[in-house]
């Protein structure tokens, strides 16, 4: 176990230098940064502990107690501002931190104090001086993880929603990967609360130390969230989003109520956004965003997703993506020669995966399946 520690350790160190060193960093690349700083310290204060750090150098026992209480935080953060696209932090946004702060002032006594001797005594629960404490930081270490997790994967799902709004494509800008990991710190800390209700509750003693399987999928989780965190594109980063001006959100039904424009001219936008695409093809850029279409047309951002959403009734994502479904079809018929990749990435697709998955969703079957119905359907007649 020592060497997986230190592995992690020394792996996340290397990650948060390669990340404080990237180019281009974003708000979310020193987020990630620091969390993962202190994720290292959290592992080092628990090797420290095993190897009788603790015993030899008492004045280090409690010194990491409370930094669990800043992981949830970070995490928030880290997600918040991958959807923001802001570069800086709100003031509002340290007061996440305020448990973590107040849990080592009331500890500032433990660590001025009391003498080696009395430490190593607390440690073992010999004295009761802190034993409630204790309880109560566990118990807010676990809430605050999980109710964390949630929060994060909240505004993921929120993300996705902008995401389809604003893009064609999802390729390179889809944050599925740190919903896995908020799904996974979320297993861990409900695992927590599980081996706390049992070993507490019901007196139940583990035949081995819990605490390795959590700090081994710590250290699996560094790994992942380090690779994907690096390769992340800030998409928002230069772009506004959509929900993120002074104007609070409002529900789909009444979003455009006060947007000031007419139907009449919401008809004959629609109307001019319908013979550009259908002359200019501009859906066969892959990387079609609602800001370029909008800048072709010489519309706002705004403008373009009202009118696609109002007349459409579709968000821009799937608007666009009918378009390059279309082609494909008519490229299909008449290029027979061509692989179905092919022809799909002629059409605007950046890749099979997504091409499949938007064909699919759109027709009710994949792209083979519909093409041998259709010469099918073709040689009976």
């Amino acid at each position: 176990m020592e060497v997986i520690l230190i592995s992690g350790i020394f792996m996340s160190f290397f990650i948060v230098i390669l990340l404080l060193t990237k180019k281009q960093k974003a708000l979310t690349d020193k987020i990630l940064a620091v969390w993962i700083a202190v994720i290292a310290i959290h592992l080092l204060g628990f090797y420290y502990n095993q190897i009788g750090y603790w015993e030899k150098y008492p004045h280090l026992i409690g010194v990491t107690a409370p930094v669990p209480l800043f992981h949830g935080p970070l995490l928030y953060l880290y997600s918040l501002y991958a959807l923001k696209g802001q570069r800086r932090v709100r003031l509002a946004d340290y007061l996440h931190f305020i448990p973590g702060v107040l849990a080592y002032l009331y500890m500032f006594d433990f660590f001025f104090s009391y003498t080696a001797k009395e430490k190593i005594l607390i440690d073992k629960g010999e004295i009761n001086d802190f034993s409630m404490f204790s309880i109560v930081l566990l118990v807010a270490i676990l809430i605050s993880g999980l109710a964390y997790s949630v929060l994060s994967y909240r505004l993921t799902v929120k993300y996705k929603i902008k995401i389809k709004n604003r893009f064609s494509y999802s390729e390179g800008i889809s944050l599925k990967w740190l919903r896995y990991c908020i799904v996974s710190i979320g297993l861990v800390f409900l695992l927590a609360v599980m081996v706390f209700l049992v070993r507490e509750g019901l007196n139940f003693s583990f035949p081995f130390n819990p605490e390795y399987i959590f700090y081994s999928i710590l250290i699996v989780f560094i790994f992942y969230l380090g690779y994907f965190g690096i390769k992340h594109e800030n998409v928002f980063v230069n772009s506004p989003v959509p929900g993120n001006d002074k104007t609070k959100r409002k529900s789909p039904a009444g979003k455009y109520k006060n947007s000031g424009m007419k139907s009449e001219t919401a008809i004959e936008l629609y109307e001019k956004l319908l013979n550009f695409m259908q002359e200019k093809k501009p859906y066969l850029n892959a990387r079609l965003s609602l800001s370029e279409l909008a800048q072709e047309l010489d519309i706002s951002p705004n403008q373009l997703s009202q009118i696609i959403n109002q007349q459409a009734k579709v968000n821009f994502h799937d608007f666009v993506n009918k378009y390059r479904v279309e082609e494909f079809l008519h490229n299909a018929q008449s290029n027979k020669n061509f692989s179905l990749l092919a022809l799909a990435l002629d059409a605007g697709f950046n890749s099979k995966s997504s091409f499949n998955y938007i064909f699919k969703n759109q027709k009710g079957i994949s792209p083979s399946q519909y093409l041998s119905e259709i010469q099918s359907q073709q040689q009976k007649a």
